[in-house]
């Protein structure tokens, strides 16, 4: 295992050629149907892929590869732990912000207003200058039928989306591969009726709706598409392991997810949103989000950029 000195060593020294470069962050426009300006489309790096370094160290290894902001895990056995979010966010801000990065929105397990920590975490969030945020996922309760489960879920998040307003901030929820709520994107959109969308949205992935929707994704992306506000990006293939076919994460691009067809519906449809780019494929235990690796940081860092360039190229096209 390397040591942390040699984690400084190693990062120092890819920073430095990685500026050398001359990669600079992507500041790709989006347009509303009128064809006038409407954002920008900014790329983030997922925080749990770093939680092996410190804030400061974080926020210069994102900046050196060229990603435009980092996307903040506030969230159990995260970068900033809940019960020290009043502390620890804070500290993960200005070191976020003092390399000129974005520092606006954070990943968390955030999914009732009525949870001791979600008033904590959201208001000082709202104090920092975040403006949105990813929830935890919701299991549906096989007691009861699922449209039940729909409509309790939509009165919970009613409740919390209620919340978001009154401090100024946007959620996110993400859809998921698996028998959790939001896996079938259709449940989500049924969660989220009525729901003001200025407070709660959703978070694309197209890799999990791949693997969900095989090739109906696409009617399931048009089903949510006034709902989303955000993307996490992510690639897949299907490998048979122990006898099972099951999703292995692989590199962007070199896998299934048909992102041609991906981002021609996100141009069709003018979806804003910035990008978090998730790298869940073996790189060293970043991508279990460890605080120790395995491997060397500059395999991490590889991965990073590889990824960053891949995404930026779809954008562009």
């Amino acid at each position: 295992m390397t040591t942390r000195r040699s984690y400084l060593k190693s990062i120092s020294a890819l920073s430095a050629g990685i500026a050398a470069t001359g990669l600079q962050p992507l500041l790709a426009k989006t347009t509303d149907h009128s064809g006038s300006d409407q954002s920008e489309r900014k790329i983030y790096v997922f925080s749990k892929h770093l939680q092996w370094l410190d804030y400061a160290e974080m926020s210069e290894v994102a900046r050196s590869i060229g990603f435009d902001g980092v996307d903040i895990t506030v969230r159990p056995k995260g970068h900033v732990l809940p019960e020290n979010v009043k502390k620890d966010l804070p500290e993960a801000i200005r070191a976020i912000k003092d390399k000129g990065l974005a520092a606006d929105r954070m990943t968390t397990a955030i999914i009732s207003a009525d949870d001791p920590l979600t008033l904590d975490i959201l208001e000082t969030a709202s104090e920092q200058g975040i403006t949105s945020y990813r929830m935890g996922w919701l299991d549906y309760d096989p007691s009861i039928s699922i449209q039940n489960n729909i409509e309790q879920c939509n009165s919970q998040l009613s409740k919390l989306a209620e919340l978001n307003k009154s401090l100024g901030l946007k959620a996110s929820y993400q859809n998921h591969a698996g028998e959790m709520v939001g896996a079938p994107i259709w449940d989500i959109g049924l969660m989220l009726d009525g729901i003001d969308k200025e407070y709660m949205g959703i978070r694309y992935d197209i890799r999990h709706a791949t693997v969900e929707g095989g090739l109906s994704w696409p009617l399931g992306l048009k089903f949510v598409v006034s709902r989303i506000n955000s993307f996490d990006i992510k690639d897949f293939i299907w490998k048979e392991s122990d006898g099972k076919w099951q999703p292995f994460n692989v590199q962007l691009g070199d896998g299934m997810v048909d992102f041609d067809r991906y981002f021609q519906i996100i141009k069709e449809y003018n979806i804003p949103g910035d990008f978090t780019i998730h790298l869940e494929y073996p790189i060293g235990g970043a991508e279990h989000g460890v605080t120790k690796l395995t491997g060397s940081p500059d395999q991490v860092v590889s991965a990073m950029k590889h990824d960053l360039s891949v995404l930026k190229d779809l954008i562009t096209q």
